[in-house]
């Protein structure tokens, strides 16, 4: 399958919706049949069997969310009306560290597509929040704010489309507020990672920071394939630094 082995896996769950129109645009008369061959589609994706969210193989959960982040990627790149080539590389870095250097070419090609395209966020963020579960899409969240912060800043314009992408995403602001805060230096922000106030008293510090872990916990994404694990682990790190950081402060034991 080569180059569409990733693309293939997806169809069925991108049937009917946004992003099924789009991969119907991009792939057109090359698709091949669906990797575990229980999907039988059209090229168009525009026909298919549905099946229920929740129901997929956990290859096709993997890959819905490499689609899902080549579309957002586009709106996250495209903010600020700059195309930075630190964004792009963190986009291709990620895609080869996933999939391999065989689909590059293509994940590439398809995102710079994607850039003359107009997108309606939200109509693709209700597609994804209604097969990936809340998990999974804070996990792609903070791959959208990582890329923002590609160049060393999230920037207003950035700032503004991640907190539609979230709302688009059904991700609560406080989960939204909580993965900015760990690209932010200002000295408060711990507390947001932790989605607490300062005046926040010790034990509700402990407990929101055992409510985070266990909301972020990256076997959480674990069927997402190993490195959008190890990309939950390092945000789950900043949670840990983040509580690490309040402990100090308050000398909590």
């Amino acid at each position: 399958m080569g180059a569409f082995k990733w693309i293939t896996g997806i169809l069925g769950w991108a049937t009917g919706g946004p992003i099924g129109a789009l991969l119907g645009y991009f792939i057109g008369s090359t698709i091949e049949k669906a990797l575990d061959g229980k999907i039988n589609i059209e090229t168009s994706g525009s026909t298919g069997t549905y099946r229920r969210p929740g129901t997929y193989t956990a290859t096709e959960q993997r890959n819905s969310f490499m689609v899902s982040l080549l579309v957002l990627s586009s709106a996250v790149i495209r903010a600020d009306g700059r195309y930075l080539q630190q964004e792009y590389d963190y986009v291709r870095a990620f895609i080869r560290a996933n999939f391999g250097i065989q689909a590059e070419p293509e994940a590439m090609r398809i995102l710079n597509e994607l850039n003359g395209k107009q997108i309606n966020i939200y109509e693709v963020g209700e597609q994804i929040a209604r097969n990936m579960n809340y998990s999974q899409r804070l996990q792609l969240f903070h791959y959208l704010a990582d890329l923002a912060n590609a160049d060393g800043n999230v920037c207003k314009e950035e700032r503004d489309i991640l907190t539609a992408i979230a709302s688009a995403l059904r991700i609560t602001s406080s989960d939204a507020n909580s993965i900015l805060a760990m690209f932010s230096k200002a000295s408060e922000s711990a507390y947001t990672v932790l989605e607490i106030s300062p005046d926040a008293t010790d034990e509700e510090v402990k407990k929101a920071y055992r409510s985070m872990a266990m909301k972020n916990h990256p076997d959480k994404v674990a069927n997402l394939g190993p490195e959008v694990q190890k990309a939950a682990q390092e945000k789950f790190q900043k949670i840990q630094a983040a509580y690490e950081t309040i402990k100090r402060e308050r000398n909590i034991k």
